[in-house]
């Protein structure tokens, strides 16, 4: 049976807090970001720090387990053979069906690659459209909102790579 892969989904719930570190940063897109968002480059003490980092880490947890099912398409096939209870039975029909299915099939589209491509391309449909109606209600400008959906498309695809490359236990 597939199986969800927790300890790559705890690993790829790290990506965001890592990518941001960069993405953020005055070298790369830091003050273009606090210009356009309007924020000073204030140090938050280090209580408020490490709130922000737990935080952070702890609201990518359900973002990359839910990634999973959307660059993982075995989950699909299982999902549509989930509700017929001779699934759980051994040597049944419907069971004899998903393990020759998936010991053939398995493994195909299994590749950072494809997880990164199917992760990237959810940052453009998903968070775009969050990030630019956020944005239209806020009055920010279309930099803030390209700033903001090039690093959760990034984001995403490289956590999409990740869980989508490790095959679950």
């Amino acid at each position: 049976m597939l199986h969800i892969n927790f300890p790559v989904v705890l690993l790829s719930a790290l990506i965001p807090l890592l990518l941001g570190v960069v993405w953020y940063s005055p070298k790369v897109f830091g003050n273009l970001w606090m210009q356009v968002a309007g924020v000073g480059p204030e140090k938050p003490g280090p209580a408020q720090t490490t709130k922000t980092l737990i935080l952070c880490v702890l609201l990518s947890i359900p973002l990359a387990f839910v990634l999973q099912f959307l660059v993982i398409h075995q989950f699909h096939f299982y999902s549509m053979l989930a509700n017929n209870p001779d699934l759980m039975v051994e040597g049944s029909e419907v069971r004899a069906f998903y393990d020759s299915t998936m010991q053939r099939y398995g493994m195909e589209f299994r590749t950072f690659k494809h997880g990164a491509f199917h992760g990237g391309f959810s940052g453009l449909l998903l968070a775009l459209p969050i990030i630019g109606i956020n944005s239209l209600f806020e009055r920010k400008s279309w930099k803030y909102v390209a700033i903001h959906t090039g690093y959760w498309m990034l984001c995403l695809g490289l956590m999409g790579g990740v869980i989508c490359a490790f095959p679950g236990a």
